[in-house]
């Protein structure tokens, strides 16, 4: 990592901290995906945001600049660093009043790494990298060619982190123009950025998916191996920007922040003690990270009876509700979209979407309306004064009363099993009440994504 660069500032502030940022490894052309859907986003959200980025060359940006020139139209305000070169600042964008460039000589840190930062009113949103170095690529030295490419950083919708990244490449800027300095500070502090909400979200993921499967269709990939790792690379960051969606909605919930994490511990130990294989428990981990994608009470605007003919009694056919379509795009991601789809079926058939009944319901759809709801209940007594047994038993008996009616009666009788295990001492840490303090025990299954994309080629089909 340069130093002196804005991505090594940004590491650094976060080295000892509770929640140190983890950075991860992307193509050229995953960035390229990133970006322009991000881009894209801005041309059709309202919030009018301050923009700052940075291209590493200035030939780098020219090829981009008709596009900035439109984005311009829908910003309060654009800074452009890069190292400088013929026609950087005369391209017509350079001249715009609301775009400032920032020539960067080559010997600064900064003109080596590729940024995208976005404050909103609306959302906030980044992509931060620098390019792996030639010790970093390893013995299989420098790539030829450009699309094996590869950086190293992050991107995140994360408001409290894009601003301190912000903030960072105010500063840099400062040491080049001070008044463009003092003009985004200003324009920073106009702006309050909130949580992205759910549409924001889903609609910023399905264009990050679409740059990404179009990117990856467009690319002349010489060898097999090669397509095979751009492939693992592609699958690995469709799911991280998931896993990002869902994690933003969770964060944007004061009162239950944790119920993803929470709800994936719970759901592995019950997996476990009804002895699911392997590939049955990598899948329902994965719904139970993306369970709160889309709250139900929007599927009425696509699921009428209608729209509900007999075929569609079989779960794999179901109609899916609208924020979980996105997930349709990948088809390894097809049957997650189903089961959390079917979350909301009732034991007894009076749930929806599509009022399945019994075994009809996908069992991890199952698995998951139980345990959602358990984590609910002992999350809304986690700052009374009760012990840990008395919150578990509680929760525990307020879901027997709805077994076969809502719940599946053998998963509730499963469900006592891992409670009298936790009141015998069973360790589930995020089901402790230090998990209200908001440290985000989970944040290595969150970053490293990879781990999970590189199992799932065979488990969802």
């Amino acid at each position: 990592m340069l130093e002196g660069s804005i991505l090594q500032q940004l590491e650094t502030a976060h080295r000892h901290t509770t929640r140190p940022i983890r950075f991860g490894v992307y193509y050229k052309n995953t960035l390229v995906a990133l970006c322009h859907a991000l881009e894209d986003h801005i041309l059709t959200d309202d919030g009018t945001p301050l923009v700052i980025t940075a291209f590493q060359q200035g030939k780098w940006y020219l090829q981009e600049a008709e596009r900035y020139a439109d984005i311009a139209q829908h910003s309060r305000q654009i800074a452009i660093m890069a190292a400088s070169e013929s026609g950087f600042a005369e391209h017509p964008t350079s001249q715009l009043p609301n775009v400032d460039l920032v020539a960067l000589p080559p010997v600064d840190p900064v003109a080596q790494e590729w940024h995208l930062i976005i404050l909103s009113p609306n959302y906030t949103a980044m992509v931060i990298c620098q390019e792996l170095s030639e010790a970093d690529y390893g013995s299989s030295g420098v790539p030829t060619s450009d699309l094996e490419r590869k950086f190293y950083g992050l991107w995140t919708f994360e408001p409290e982190l894009v601003q301190e990244t912000a903030e960072i490449a105010i500063a840099h800027i400062k040491k080049y123009n001070p008044e463009l300095a003092k003009k985004l500070t200003a324009e920073k502090q106009q702006i309050v950025p909130s949580m992205a909400r759910s549409e924001n979200l889903v609609a910023v993921v399905s264009r990050v998916v679409d740059y990404l499967q179009t990117g990856q269709d467009n690319l002349s990939i010489p060898t097999a191996l090669q397509k095979q790792t751009l492939d693992r690379n592609l699958v690995s960051n469709e799911i991280q920007a998931f896993l990002r969606m869902a994690q933003l909605m969770d964060m944007a919930d004061v009162n239950n922040p944790m119920a993803a994490a929470e709800v994936v511990v719970l759901a592995e130990a019950l997996a476990q003690l009804l002895d699911l294989p392997a590939w049955q428990i990598k899948r329902l981990r994965l719904a139970a990270l993306l369970h709160r994608i889309d709250p139900l009470q929007n599927a009425e605007s696509v699921l009428t009876s209608d729209h509900i003919p007999a075929r569609y009694l079989h779960p794999p056919s179901c109609p899916l509700i609208p924020g979980v379509q996105v997930l349709r795009t990948m088809p390894r991601l097809r049957a997650v979209a189903q089961i959390i789809t079917h979350q909301t079926e009732w034991w007894n058939g009076a749930g929806e979407p599509v009022g399945l009944a019994g075994d009809q319901i996908p069992l991890e759809s199952r698995i998951l309306a139980l345990l959602a709801d358990f984590q609910w209940r002992v999350n809304q007594r986690k700052s009374s004064n009760q012990s840990r047994e008395q919150i578990f038993t509680q929760a525990l008996d307020e879901c027997k009363e709805q077994q076969s009616s809502h719940f599946d009666p053998k998963l509730v009788d499963t469900l006592a099993l891992l409670v009298m295990g936790l009141q015998q001492g069973l360790d589930l840490p995020l089901m402790t009440p230090k998990v209200s303090a908001g440290i985000w025990i989970l944040d290595s299954q969150w970053d490293s994504h990879s781990k999970i994309s590189e199992e799932i080629g065979s488990y969802f089909t």
